[in-house]
Order: structure tokens, then C-alpha cells, then sequence
């Protein structure tokens, strides 16, 4: 077996499944009477077409990947999947250039959110649909991998959450497979109570399952340019204000506490600091807004919540024009776009079990100074913290911003005002979606970005999807050096 042959036998399977969702859309287009309706079709046809000549070409009984197999195939799989995921903005009526298409589509699957499309409103539903499908199928994916592949790589200290029955030996197996479904039909299983909540609360069927998909993706694309605010219902935006609450919680304590029917949830000290940094995120905001912007307290709260929570937890969306508030909660919206919710989730940015470590790590040096003689051990969940851990940690944090100063010279230099580059250079490598001011703040677009701007976001979108470090080692000569060993 050849090193690449896994690879692309796993990215077959993958496109494959990636057309089969094509035939949603496309039904909703035919019975719709869309003009369009020959776009998905003739996209699944060609995805399918590409998925089983890699699979037939690259077919294996033995399926066991490396270590560097699996860092290049999961940075492969967000970069083709995007690929043909785009063929249906570039053949549809939106009619994008490729750069725009593959930018909407790595958007969509990194559950980013950000977009170059404006009149939402008028779109056909297939469109509307596919845009769900690819944040609803990044959002699961990214929480598959987040206890299956990354633990194992160590990325950025992902390996404190490791989950045994994904360790390598085919006896756990089967547990595998149980999780990962398990993980799998919670997350179906909130869509649809959201879905339906949604449609109770006035959307239609086609506005509620769109918004349900990005709610609990924690993606944020809508079904119109004026995101929820679009409906004015403070129940719709209560609604989608616990979705994305649900999304920023780790996927494996929600399929735990549901099958042992007790709250192991509330137990986890991750998720009770995710939590509080979220009320007071919305109790500063709110009060803010309140005191001293003049808001009346009820419409504070609920701007506040559901703000904080968009932004936090990376899903993007907007129930008003927050571009337009006073600049203290601008500033706080801004860093809640680096915090993100919990590892095991789908939200984006840092997470905050990094925060809590990293707080635990100062903590410990600060005793040191007071007593020189005394011997600390930082902890977190009541268990020490390895140096390797620490290690792992320190060096994501430098990465990530070394990474986000880079981009945001970057864009400077291709033109981009200095508001408008540090805020989209945070959007992309946080994957939260709008950013600041004019341009690209909740009532803009990325649309009339240079193409080479686009790019580079596109880029930053896969780097902080996929935890920089799963990204960046491709580029060491260390990693294609002797690929034929088992490391």
C-alpha cells in the first residue's frame, strides 16, 4: 500500500457523501420550479464521478493510517471538499467566479460564515439549502475530529481529551463507532428541535431547517441579508440564542449525558468557565447598552445575548446592526471573536480550555515568585497538567497569533483599510464570519475584496479550522522526509 493510497480512498468516501447531499437541494429546486434545477445534479454527477474514481483506483480492505498520513488528510479533506462543494455557486444563478465560489464554499464548510453573495432573499432554496448543508456537514465534521484525529496528533492540546476507543487497535473499534454515531444522532437530533422550534416561532419550512443547520454548526449563514434580524421576533432570536449556546458545548458530554440520563455536562469545568465568560460578556454589553448607549434594559438584554453569543461561540449571526454601537462593546465583541467555545464543539476561536490552562500556568508562576522553594503543578478538570500539554498550548498561542499578524499585514498590503484587515484577519482565522466596520461588519460583505484578499482568508479559514499546528506542519521538510516510516 502506498502512502497516499488511504488518503484518497478516505477523501473518496467523502465526496461521495458529498453528492449524495447534493440530491437534497436538488429536489427542493425541482419541486420548487427553479430554473436551476439541472445545477445540483449535474454537481452531484461530478462529484460522484471524482469520489469513485479515486475510490475504485485506491480501494483497500487494511485501512490503518500513520501519523503524517493523518495530518495531510485532514487539511486534504477541507481543501477538496470546499472544491466541489463550490460548483453549484459557479453554475447556478449566483453565477460566482471560481475565487468567489471556492471562498463561499471554504467559508461554508469551516462554518466561518463570512460571504460574497448579497440579494439572500432572492435566491432559490436549493442554493439556500446547499449553504446549510456545508456548514451543517463542517460543523460535524470538525466535531468527529476534534475526538478522534486531533487528540491523537497532540494538536494544541487537544490530546487531553483523548477518547480511548479512538486509540489505535482494532478491539475498540466497535466503541468508535458507537460514539461517532452517537455524536452523530445527537447532532441530528438538535437540528431538528431547533428546526422545529424555529417553524413554530414563525419561519417557514425552508427559512427554520436553513437556520436550524447553521445555528447548531454554529456557521451562521441565513437565508437573508439581513441575517435573524431580518424577522424581528425576539422568540426566533431567543431561539437561535440557546442553539448556538448548544453548539459552543463539547458534543461528547451532550451524547454521554444523554445516554447515561444524568448531567455530566454541568460536571465539567469547561464548560461552567464557558458559560461565565458568556454572562459576563452579556451582562458588560448589556449594561452598557443600557447606561450609557440609552437602550431600554429588555431590548439591551436581548441585543446583548444574542451578540455575545453569535460572536463567542464563531456562528456570525446578527439580530441588529451592532456596527453602529459606541466602541467598549465593540472592543469586548471584538476579543470574544479570538475566545470560542468549548474543545468537542462546533464553535471556533481558541476555545476556552486553552484560557483556563494558560490562566492555571500563570497562576502557578506567580506562587513560584512568592515562594521560590515550593513546588507547583498547574491543573485543570482536578488533574495535573503535563509539560507536554503546556508545551503544546504556549506554542498554539504563538502560532495562532503569529499567523493572524501575518494575515493582517498582509491584507494591509494589498490595500485594505486598517480596521477592515485586523477585523477580517480575526473573522477568518477565528471562523466567526462578519467582522468590523463598513465593509465587512454585519451589514457588509467580503464581495468586492481583491481576489488575492480572498484567497489569503480562504487560507486563514483552514488554518484556524483546523487548529494551525494540522496545517503548518505540512510545511516543515521534516514531514516529507522518509514517508515510508510508520510515524
Amino acid at each position: 500500500m502506498t502512502f497516499a493510497q488511504p488518503i484518497l480512498s478516505a477523501v473518496s468516501a467523502l465526496l461521495m457523501i458529498l453528492a449524495l447531499t447534493m440530491t437534497g437541494p436538488a429536489f427542493v429546486d425541482i419541486v420548487s420550479g427553479s430554473p436551476d434545477m439541472s445545477v445540483f445534479p449535474i454537481s452531484a454527477g461530478l462529484t460522484l464521478f471524482a469520489g469513485g474514481s479515486l475510490f475504485f483506483t485506491n480501494f483497500s480492505t487494511h485501512f490503518k493510517l500513520m501519523k503524517r498520513q493523518a495530518f495531510l488528510l485532514v487539511t486534504l479533506v477541507w481543501l477538496i471538499l470546499p472544491l466541489f462543494g463550490c460548483l453549484p455557486f459557479i453554475l447556478g444563478e449566483t453565477g460566482l467566479s471560481f475565487t468567489d465560489a471556492y471562498f463561499e464554499a471554504m467559508s461554508g464548510i469551516t462554518t466561518t460564515g463570512s460571504t460574497v453573495l448579497t440579494g439572500l432573499d432572492h435566491l432559490s432554496p436549493g442554493i439556500l439549502i446547499w449553504r446549510a448543508i456545508l456548514q451543517w456537514l463542517g460543523g460535524l465534521g470538525i466535531v468527529v475530529m476534534s475526538i478522534s484525529i486531533l487528540p491523537i496528533l497532540h494538536v494544541g492540546g487537544m490530546q487531553l481529551f483523548m477518547v480511548e476507543a479512538f486509540e489505535t487497535g482494532d478491539k475498540n473499534l466497535p466503541r468508535a463507532r458507537q460514539i461517532s454515531t452517537g455524536i452523530t444522532l445527537v447532532f441530528i437530533g438538535l437540528t431538528g428541535i431547533c428546526a422545529l422550534a424555529l417553524w413554530l416561532a414563525g419561519m417557514t419550512g425552508v427559512e427554520a431547517l436553513v437556520h436550524a443547520m447553521t445555528t447548531i454548526a454554529t456557521g451562521g449563514y441565513s437565508t437573508s441579508d439581513g441575517s435573524i434580524g431580518h424577522f424581528h421576533s425576539a422568540t426566533i432570536e431567543a431561539i437561535v440564542t440557546i442553539g448556538m449556546i448548544v453548539g459552543g458545548t463539547p458534543f461528547m458530554l451532550i451524547f454521554l449525558s444523554v445516554q447515561k440520563r444524568q448531567t455530566n455536562l454541568f460536571r465539567d469545568t469547561q464548560v461552567r468557565c464557558y458559560l461565565g465568560i458568556l454572562l459576563l460578556a452579556i451582562s458588560a454589553i448589556c449594561g452598557w447598552l443600557w447606561l450609557v448607549d440609552g437602550m431600554s434594559l429588555p431590548t439591551a438584554l436581548r441585543y446583548a445575548s444574542f451578540q455575545a453569543a453569535s460572536i463567542m461561540t464563531g456562528t456570525g449571526f446578527a439580530s441588529t446592526d451592532y456596527g453602529g454601537w459606541s466602541m467598549p462593546p465593540l472592543i469586548l465583541l471584538f476579543f470574544l471573536t479570538f475566545v470560542g467555545g468549548c474543545a468537542g464543539s462546533t464553535a471556533c476561536g481558541i476555545k476556552v480550555f486553552r484560557f483556563q490552562i494558560l490562566f492555571s500556568i500563570c497562576r502557578m508562576e506567580l506562587r513560584k515568585i512568592l515562594f521560590p522553594n515550593g513546588v507547583f503543578v498547574p491543573h485543570y478538570n482536578n488533574r495535573p497538567i503535563s509539560k507536554e500539554v503546556v508545551m503544546s498550548i504556549l506554542s498554539f498561542f504563538f502560532l495562532l497569533i503569529f499567523c493572524f499578524g501575518l494575515l493582517t499585514l498582509a491584507l494591509g498590503l494589498l490595500g485594505l483599510d486598517f480596521v477592515t484587515a485586523i477585523s477580517s484577519a480575526a473573522t477568518a482565522i477565528s471562523n466567526v464570519g462578519p467582522g468590523l466596520g463598513p465593509v465587512v461588519g454585519p451589514a457588509g460583505t467580503f464581495k468586492d475584496f481583491p481576489d488575492a484578499a480572498k484567497w489569503l482568508l480562504a487560507f486563514g479559514m483552514l488554518v484556524g479550522r483546523l487548529e494551525v499546528f494540522t496545517v503548518m506542519v505540512l510545511f516543515s521538510k521534516l514531514f516529507w522526509s522518509d514517508l515510508t516510516d510508520g510515524t
